[in-house]
């Protein structure tokens, strides 16, 4: 005998809500093992593989690719011990995972893929419960592929039900009760008539674009409209594109309006000969040899810079606690450095970064740097920064003002290192010139803490042995 096991989006830890499907690694008729991952999601931080803690046969799926859904979602459902043939003692089929599914899972390695036959596939569930699951009764398959879910709309007010309302989710009942959305009067889209959350989604959408419509038509004067023209006349009324907001550019647009919103921010800069910090890093490297690894990159020089500048100046390393109002000097400095990938700008964190040396830190943000372009980050590598360093240089420009990476109390930011006009020793010459720029939460402390905290990066930048003067 089988029974359907419904698999719900865990808890992804780090204070995530919510993930976007971005791609099903099963589909409906798939033999699945315990803690085979299912399904690739996209948090506001990581890409995440989720694995199931159930073995047997999926029978429906929840979502589409690039649906966005809440923790405890429903994810798909598992008919357990519906695999052909199994003797009930198989834990492909019949187990239930004991590991708990916070985070990434138990990592182990995926079963293969097997599928029944769709004819089959009605005959492998009954009806019997499970103790601490709801039943939920599979669908008989046709094919193998999985069609959309069908679109429903609001029922007409004489076929409202009066029985039980078919609803699992205690967030599908509070998000409809917060919108005042009559869940009698919904057609669930899930197995059974189920409500999901995507059918109260809709039905908000549709009350909303009502409301809009009405109010529009109200306040719309008698005479015809004209679409608003751009400069070259020509009309742009519905030609925009909309981008959804979501994903990691949605938390990057969120993490940067709330640090202009609450911290009132100042920024100071300085041009810097940069022609000796050049020629201390070909040094190093040339006396590493060319089988010592790695070399040390100037973004790990200056790293290794801003970790001694906040030894001496340690309101910068800092964070402030508004609901206290107080400020929170941090002890250890866990130095964030921006990173440009394909799916937007991430910020890795080097812990404790005051410990380690030069070519600890070249190592460290090189190994990030790679997880970052592949999208293997994980939540906990992306935040607990307390300081961030923005080599906005790679991008071929010379200075920018820098938005803080919110909690956090500072950013440095680095320009290109270009040669330039400048006087050395009382005689004009052509240098390697830098702009650093360091924008600052003026809670924490005054314009003379920034300034003198910004002239010590620049005079080790252009005397690397003042920094040797201060180990």
């Amino acid at each position: 005998m089988a029974q359907v096991l419904e698999f719900k989006l865990p808890d992804l830890g780090e204070g995530l809500t919510e993930a976007e499907i971005v791609r099903w690694l099963v589909e409906v008729g798939d033999v699945v093992a315990i803690d085979q991952p299912v399904v690739e999601v996209e948090t506001a931080k990581a890409m995440v593989e989720v694995p199931c803690p159930y073995g047997g046969v999926v029978t429906a799926r929840f979502g589409e690719e690039g649906t966005e859904l809440p923790v405890g979602a429903p994810l798909l459902t598992v008919a357990v011990g519906a695999t052909e043939g199994s003797s009930g003692s198989d834990p492909e089929s019949t187990g239930v995972s004991g590991n708990v599914l916070v985070g990434y899972g138990t990592g182990a390695p995926a079963a293969r893929r097997r599928r029944i036959r769709p004819d089959r596939l009605d005959r492998a569930v009954t009806e019997a419960p499970v103790s601490g699951a709801p039943v939920v009764e599979a669908p008989v398959v046709e094919a193998p592929r999985v069609e959309a879910p069908v679109v429903k709309v609001l029922v007409a007010e004489a076929s409202v039900s009066e029985g039980p309302v078919p609803v699992v989710s205690p967030l599908v009942r509070r998000l409809a009760r917060q919108h005042d959305i009559d869940l009698r009067r919904l057609a669930g889209s899930g197995p059974d008539g189920l409500i999901l959350r995507a059918d109260v989604d809709r039905a908000i959408r549709t009350a909303e674009e009502t409301a809009t419509a009405t109010a529009r038509a109200a306040q719309a004067p008698v005479q015809a409209q004209v679409p608003a023209a751009a400069p070259n006349g020509v009309a742009t009324a519905g030609d925009a594109e909309r981008i959804p907001l979501r994903g990691v550019r949605g938390a990057v647009a969120d993490k940067l309006s709330r640090s202009r919103t609450e911290i009132p921010d100042a920024t100071c800069w300085v041009d810097a000969d940069a022609t000796e910090l050049m020629a201390v890093r070909a040094a190093m490297n040339a006396a590493t040899g060319p089988s010592a690894g790695p070399k040390v990159s100037v973004l790990a020089l200056l790293a290794r810079i801003c970790t001694a500048a906040l030894a001496r100046f340690p309101e910068l390393n800092s964070t402030v606690d508004t609901e206290a109002r107080e400020i929170v000097r941090l002890s250890g400095v866990h130095l964030g450095f921006a990173a440009q990938t394909e799916r937007g700008l991430v910020v890795p964190v080097v812990r404790d970064a005051h410990t380690r040396n030069a070519e600890s830190i070249g190592a460290e943000i090189a190994r990030l740097t790679e997880l970052a372009r592949t999208g293997k980050l994980s939540p906990a590598q992306l935040t607990g920064g307390t300081f961030t360093l923005n080599n906005y240089g790679v991008f071929g420009v010379d200075g920018s003002t820098p938005i803080i990476n919110h909690p956090e109390a500072a950013m440095l930011g680095v320009g290109r290192i270009m040669p330039k006009p400048w006087v050395h020793q009382g005689e004009l010459a052509v240098r390697q010139v830098v702009q650093l720029s360091l924008t600052f939460d003026h809670r924490v402390c005054d314009g003379g803490t920034a300034g003198g905290f910004l002239r010590y990066v620049a005079d080790c930048v252009e005397q690397p042995a003042v920094l040797l003067r201060t180990v």
